[in-house]
C-alpha cells in the first residue's frame, strides 16, 4: 500500500489530494484499488481525526505501557560491533485492536465481572487475548498458546509472559466468560450507543447456520437441518443475529441445527425487548420469517415490521405488474408501486439486474436439464430391450433434482411408443404458468404495517437487511466462525461469543475509519498495522564486566502506516517498557 496524490486549480489555488492505494493483481493484470480517500490532508482533518480518537478512547495512552522520554546526559561507552536486533514480534495490529477493547470499556466491564481470584493471571485478560486473537488472526486455541501469542507484542501490551499463557487457561476462559453475555451485551449497548450515536429504533433481523467439524455426540443443539454452508453432510447449529441500520451487532442467540427460521421470531423479539427495553421499534426481516402467525402476534402486540413474503404472493398482485402505470424508479433498474391492503401496505419491487440474474440462472439450469432429457430418450432409442416407467422416472427425478432452479421450465412425460425396442419416449413442453414466472422475473413484495412512509422508505429499510448478511459473512470468512471444531455444547457458544465481541471490535474499528476518512474495510488496516513491529535493541556497553544495555523499541513506520495512525489519531510509541520494569512499579 503506497500513497499517490493529484493536483487540482480552483480559484487560482493549486489543491493536492491524496488518497492511499493498493495494488491488487486480477488474473494476469495487476491493477490499483483505492483503498481511501484522504482529501488534502490538512490540519483541519487532522485535529478531527484527533478529537475522534479522544472520544474513543477516553483517556491518554497507558503510561506504564511506554517508557518515559526524559532527557538525560548521562552517556556510556557502546561497542558498535556487538550490536544486535532480538525478539521482533508483531505489535500494530494487536495494539489497535487493544485500544479497540479498551475504548469499548471491556477491560473495566470484565475485571468487576470477574474478580481476580486465586489464578496466576486473571480472567479479564485472557479472555481479552481470546478476542484479539479473533480479530487478527483468527485459529485455534492451541495454536494461540503454542505460536501466535508468543509471536506478537502482547506480552508487553498485558504485561502476561507466554510461559503463562496455554490451551488449558485459553479454555478455561471460555467457561468464565460465557456465563455473563448478557451483562456485557448490555454494556456494548450503551457504549457503543455513546460513541457513535446510535438510534435503536430500527432493528435488523436474520439467521444463518455452521457446521461442526465432528460428531458432536455430546452437543444436543447440533442437528443436520439446512445448511447456508452448502454442507449438509456435517451437524450445525443455527445462529440469529440483531443489528442496528448501521449493522452494529446488538445481540445474537444459539438454536437447534434443525430449527425452522419462521420459528425464531417471537422468541427472539421478546428476547430483545426483556434485555433492552421496549420501544416503537420496526423489525426488518428477510421473507423466511413470514408466516401467518408471526404476522397476526406481531399486529396483535402493536410491533411495528417491514418484512418480505414469499414468492407465491406475487400471483396475487400479478395484475399489478401486468401494469406499466403506477411505477416509481428509484434508481437505475428499480422501480416500486405502494399498494395498500387494509391495515397494511405492500411495496411492489422489480429490478432490472435481478431479473437478469433469475433469467440467467433458469437459462443456465434449464439446458442442463434439456440436455439431460435429449441423452436419456437417445438411449431410450436405441435400448435393446424394454424399459420400465419407474426406472426412466427415477432418473428424471434425480436430473431435475440436481438442477431444481430450471424445473419450472419444463413438463415432462413419460410416454408409451411401440415404434422403439425400450417401448418409451420422454416428451417435454413448457407449461402455461411459465408465462407468469417469466413476467415476474426481477419482482418481489415487501409488506409493512407503517403505513405512514413512502414506497421509497419502505424499500431502503427493507435494503439495509444487507447489514445483517454482512455481518454473517465477515464472521465466517475473516473471523473463522466456521467450522467449529469444539464438541461439547458450551464450549460452542462459548466460541460463537468470542466470534461476536470480535466482530463489534471489527464495526468500531470500521466506524472510526468512516469517521476518520479511511474508507471502511478494518482488514486491510489491520493487515497495515501488522507490518508494524516491536523489537529489542541490544548495546554491549564497552565496559569490565560485559554488561549490555537492552531497549524495547516499536520500528518507525512507513509513510503509508503512519499516515494510517496519523489519521485514526493514535501516537505511535517510540519505546515500550519491558514487562519486567512495569512490574516494579
Amino acid at each position: 500500500m503506497y500513497l499517490r496524490h493529484s493536483t487540482v486549480r480552483k480559484n487560482g489555488k493549486v489543491h493536492t489530494y491524496w488518497r492511499l492505494v493498493r495494488s491488487v493483481r486480477r488474473g494476469a493484470r495487476v491493477m490499483q484499488e483505492t483503498v481511501a480517500q484522504l482529501g488534502e490532508l490538512d490540519a483541519k482533518g487532522r485535529l478531527k481525526a484527533r478529537s475522534l480518537a479522544l472520544r474513543m478512547t477516553g483517556r491518554s495512552e497507558q503510561g506504564e505501557l511506554f517508557a518515559e522520554q526524559k532527557a538525560s546526559s548521562e552517556s556510556v561507552r557502546v561497542r558498535l560491533d556487538g550490536i544486535r536486533v532480538e525478539r521482533q514480534r508483531r505489535f500494530g495490529d494487536v495494539w489497535v485492536a487493544w485500544t479497540l477493547w479498551r475504548a469499548l470499556g471491556l477491560d473495566g466491564l470484565l475485571r468487576e465481572l470477574l474478580p481476580m481470584g486465586r489464578e496466576a493471571v486473571e480472567w479479564a485478560t485472557v479472555a481479552a487475548i481470546l478476542v484479539i486473537a479473533r480479530l487478527c488472526e483468527p485459529s485455534s486455541e492451541l495454536h494461540i498458546a503454542e505460536q501466535w501469542y508468543r509471536t506478537t507484542a502482547l506480552d508487553d501490551v498485558l504485561g502476561v509472559p507466554e510461559e503463562q499463557i496455554n490451551d488449558d487457561r485459553l479454555y478455561r476462559a471460555l467457561d468464565h466468560v460465557l456465563p455473563h453475555k448478557d451483562a456485557i451485551e448490555q454494556h456494548l449497548h450503551r457504549r457503543l450507543g455513546e460513541l457513535f450515536d446510535l438510534e435503536y429504533d430500527l432493528l435488523l433481523y436474520d439467521v444463518t447456520s455452521t457446521y461442526f467439524e465432528g460428531p458432536c455426540e455430546k452437543n444436543p443443539q447440533a442437528k443436520r437441518g439446512h445448511s447456508r454452508d452448502h454442507r449438509s453432510d456435517c451437524k450445525q447449529v443455527v445462529i440469529a443475529m440483531v443489528v442496528t441500520r448501521e449493522g452494529m451487532p446488538l445481540s445474537y442467540e444459539v438454536f437447534d441445527g434443525n430449527r425452522v427460521d419462521v420459528t425464531t421470531v417471537q422468541q427472539i423479539v421478546e428476547r430483545m425487548e426483556g434485555r433492552f427495553g421496549l420501544a416503537r421499534r420496526i423489525w426488518v426481516m428477510d421473507r423466511g420469517m413470514t408466516s401467518v402467525k408471526n404476522l397476526a402476534w406481531l399486529k396483535s402486540t402493536g410491533r411495528r415490521f417491514v418484512m418480505g413474503t414469499p414468492r407465491t404472493e406475487l400471483r396475487r398482485f400479478s395484475a399489478y405488474f401486468a401494469n406499466a402505470e403506477g411505477w416509481t424508479e428509484l434508481r437505475d433498474g428499480v422501480e416500486v408501486r405502494l399498494c395498500p391492503q387494509g391495515d397494511e401496505t405492500f411495496v411492489l419491487c422489480r429490478s432490472a439486474d435481478r431479473k437478469a440474474k433469475e433469467a440467467a440462472m433458469h437459462d443456465r439450469f434449464g439446458t442442463r436439464i434439456e440436455e439431460g432429457l435429449r441423452r436419456l430418450d437417445l438411449r431410450l432409442a436405441k435400448a435393446k430391450k424394454p424399459c420400465t416407467g419407474g426406472s426412466i422416472e427415477r432418473q428424471i427425478g434425480r436430473l431435475l433434482q440436481r438442477n431444481s432452479r430450471g424445473t419450472a421450465r419444463f413438463k415432462v412425460e413419460v410416454v408409451p411408443d411401440a415404434s422403439r425396442p425400450a417401448g418409451l419416449r420422454v416428451q417435454w413442453h413448457q407449461p402455461k404458468e411459465w408465462e407468469e414466472i417469466e413476467r415476474t422475473q426481477g419482482a418481489y413484495i415487501l409488506r409493512s404495517n407503517v403505513n405512514d412512509w413512502s414506497a421509497e422508505q419502505l424499500w431502503q429499510t427493507y435494503i439495509q437487511l444487507t447489514q445483517a448478511e454482512a455481518a454473517f459473512r465477515i464472521q465466517k470468512s475473516d473471523l473463522g466462525l466456521r467450522p467449529v471444531w469444539h464438541q461439547r455444547e458450551e464450549r460452542v457458544d462459548a466460541h460463537i461469543f468470542v466470534c461476536f465481541l470480535a466482530y463489534v471490535l471489527w464495526k468500531t474499528l470500521e466506524q472510526w475509519q468512516q469517521r476518520a476518512g479511511l474508507g471502511n474495510s478494518p482488514r486491510l488496516v489491520l493487515d497495515e498495522a501488522a507490518e508494524l513491529r516491536s523489537a529489542d535493541v541490544v548495546l554491549p556497553i564497552d565496559e569490565p564486566g560485559a554488561r549490555e544495555l537492552r531497549l524495547r523499541c516499536v520500528v518507525r513506520p512507513g509513510k503509508a502506516q503512519a499516515l494510517l495512525f496519523d489519521r485514526l489519531g493514535l501516537r505511535i510509541p517510540e519505546r515500550l517498557r519491558p514487562r519486567e520494569a512495569r512490574a516494579k512499579m
